[in-house]
């Protein structure tokens, strides 16, 4: 195996030999920052935790040098950055029992700029010694460009992939933008309630975001929770805690299948949804 960057690493909590820890993977999250995977991969590392039958193995594309900061970290540098983050995140892997973590030291400009194939072909190259059912990622709809620019590289490198490797599951879940909007029927729902003692503590690993003045810890927890609570108007709460995401694996079965025609048609969905029911209640 060969990453790119000579900075590039791979980080084993339970300290299995390389090939062992990889091998094992069943989920894999593929995120930009640290700190990304235990908002939109919770279900993979959920699933994962105590589970000898499932491991999670996380990516982490970028180094996140360019985090807002503040108090104890607000006269730190991108360097001290890039190694508090790195430090937070391999901690989180510690607490969540991942399987590994990769660290692939990318700046943000590599992801966003598609003639750099760097962050792709790494994906690649881990995706096929891991071999996952189940891969998450960002979903085509985030407002982070960095994080619409991995959802892309993953995308892009999950499609160059032997049929025989493609993983069954491919989703996009919520960071930067929440997946309320969607039409029902093209929502899929993840039930995040167990441990919720987990998901608050990996949560609030990453004192530099938090403290630096980011309440993600906050903002994703409510969020679970509004999303439970408003997930159906006619009926009782089912759970205290949903995840949304969109369904990827059309575009790596099809590879034919436009990716920007792909987000249209759920945005189309979505206000043909809200226009035939303004147009049902006028009609009354």
């Amino acid at each position: 195996m060969k990453l790119r960057n000579r900075t590039a690493e791979i980080f084993v909590p339970d300290k299995k030999p390389l090939d062992e820890a990889i091998s094992r993977t069943t989920r894999m999250g593929i995120s930009a920052h640290p700190d990304d995977l235990e908002i939109l991969a919770y279900d993979g590392i959920l699933k994962s935790f105590g589970n000898d039958n499932n491991w999670f193995f996380g990516v982490t594309v970028t180094n996140g040098s360019g985090s807002p900061r503040d108090d104890l970290y607000a006269d730190y540098s991108d360097e001290d950055m890039k190694k508090i983050r790195i430090r937070e995140q391999k901690k989180a892997a510690v607490v969540g029992e991942y399987g590994a973590i990769a660290f692939l030291d990318y700046p943000s400009s590599a992801v966003k700029s598609p003639k750099n194939q760097g962050p792709k072909v790494d994906i690649k190259e881990l995706l096929m010694l891991a071999r996952p059912a189940v891969v998450y990622t960002h979903n085509l709809a985030d407002k982070h460009d960095t994080h619409v620019g991995v959802a892309l590289r993953a995308i892009q490198a999950l499609r160059e992939l032997p049929n025989e490797l493609k993983p069954e599951f491919v989703y996009g879940c919520e960071v930067w933008r929440d997946l309320d909007w969607m039409a029902d029927s093209d929502k899929i729902a993840f039930d995040v309630s167990a441990h919720e003692n987990l998901a608050v503590a990996l949560l609030g690993i990453f004192d530099s975001q938090i403290c630096g003045g980011k309440r993600y810890d906050l903002a994703t927890m409510g969020r679970r929770r509004t999303n439970a609570t408003y997930y159906a108007s006619d009926s009782v709460d089912i759970t205290s805690s949903l995840i949304y995401a969109m369904d990827l694996a059309p575009l790596i079965r099809d590879t034919n299948l436009e990716i920007k025609e792909y987000i249209t048609e759920h945005i189309k969905r979505f206000a043909q949804e809200v226009t035939e029911n303004i147009e049902k209640l006028l009609s009354y």
